[in-house]
């Protein structure tokens, strides 16, 4: 009984990860075609794909690549975007069954924003086969869609592969314009953001990768000033 109640978690937790797998296909195919543009070879695209699993983090380091900044300034920026998965995985971790620490960790790694929204909604423990179930088929959607689109990029004209840079604005501005709606401070503080980020590299000349790590930063604690009080109100 007790396997057969493991096999149905693993079932569970795949038809679950199934819409975010094909969500994730499209987006992947862009950065596929996005990283052949750079200038990334195949195995560099995949392997990135395959290690990171983080869309906006893999898009936005092709871009500091390819504006030239050094290997220790996308590290930088690529952790600072990634951090959000930090306090994801710390607000879910209580409610996972499993208990080892490596595959805790295994765990943690394919908790992207998808996969924590539809864990979250599961009621009481969620057990390790259902993460693993949900995890393993929304990276193959993902890592999938990266191979389609660097190998379909071989056969598009030269003028379409370097438009298809534009999904990396249009991803951004997305998400940017979801958040504005539903908190309209964010507004805010993405303008003072991309403010900071602008004197930084136009008028103190400072690097691509330094400068997004400085206005990161400095608008992420305004923002926590900002936003404090409207949190305080919704708890009351």
């Amino acid at each position: 009984m007790r396997s057969v109640g493991h096999e149905h978690d693993l079932l569970r937790g795949i038809r679950s990860g199934s819409p975010i797998c094909i969500g994730y296909f499209p987006a992947a195919v862009a950065f596929g075609l996005v990283a052949r543009d750079a200038g990334l070879l195949f195995g560099d695209a995949l392997l990135f794909s395959v290690t990171n699993f983080a869309g906006a983090s893999q898009f936005f380091a092709v871009n500091l690549i390819e504006s030239g900044a050094l290997l220790y300034e996308v590290v930088i920026g690529v952790l600072l975007v990634n951090l959000r998965y930090l306090l994801m995985s710390a607000s879910l971790a209580p409610r996972i069954e499993e208990r080892s620490p490596l595959i805790r960790g295994m765990l943690a790694f394919g908790n992207t924003d998808e996969v924590f929204a539809v864990a979250s909604a599961q009621q009481g423990s969620v057990s390790t086969r259902f993460m693993i179930g949900i995890e393993v088929v929304s990276w193959a959607g993902w890592v999938s869609g990266t191979v389609t689109g660097f190998l379909v990029g071989s056969v598009l004209p030269g003028p379409l592969q370097h438009s298809i840079g534009i999904t990396l604005y249009a991803m951004f501005t997305s998400l940017l314009v979801k958040e504005c709606r539903r908190v309209p401070k964010y507004l805010i503080i993405a303008l003072i953001a991309a403010g900071i980020n602008s004197a930084a590299v136009l008028i103190f000349q400072i690097s691509t990768g330094w400068a997004f790590a400085l206005s990161m930063t400095i608008a992420a604690g305004i923002g926590t000033i900002l936003t404090t009080g409207r949190e305080e109100e919704e708890s009351v």
